[in-house]
């Protein structure tokens, strides 16, 4: 994997691209769901991202760099172990992810809190492979 100023734009756009997709796909979701309804949460917040992930996968093929685009698990997971409080003084409920997205029970609902994703740009001569794990806010 090689890291170099040509990747700047590339790997921005994915992270723009993929904040506001986010931002869009959660706000429609949370509260909309019970919490004993939070896989169909996430799944929701998955299916709204779909069109979006497909068209950045697409977006500059012409050009020569692909995008591939698939959640982490693990990075999902590893951010609810490091961000949702446990102990009988947090605030609100339990947090759990689910293919990549970390929900959390707030007074009965399911709020989402983030989504992670693995990106691999490609282009003619070099590749770059990160990680975002994004928040909604």
């Amino acid at each position: 994997m090689t890291a170099s100023t040509e990747f700047d734009a590339p790997d921005r756009n994915a992270e723009r691209l993929l904040s506001r997709a986010v931002h869009d796909a959660t706000s429609e979701a949370t509260g909309e769901f019970a919490w004993d309804e939070r896989a169909a949460a996430a799944a929701a917040v998955r299916d709204h991202l779909r069109p979006r992930l497909d068209a950045l996968r697409s977006s500059r093929v012409e050009s020569g760099t692909v995008y591939q685009v698939a959640y982490n698990r693990t990075a999902a997971a590893a951010w609810r172990d490091a961000n949702c409080p446990g102990g009988p003084n947090r605030q609100f409920g339990a947090c759990e992810s689910d293919g990549g997205v970390v929900v959390q029970e707030r007074a009965g609902g399911t709020h989402v809190l983030a989504v992670a994703f693995d990106v691999r740009v490609t282009t003619d001569d070099t590749e770059q492979a990160l990680t975002l794990v994004l928040r909604t806010r």
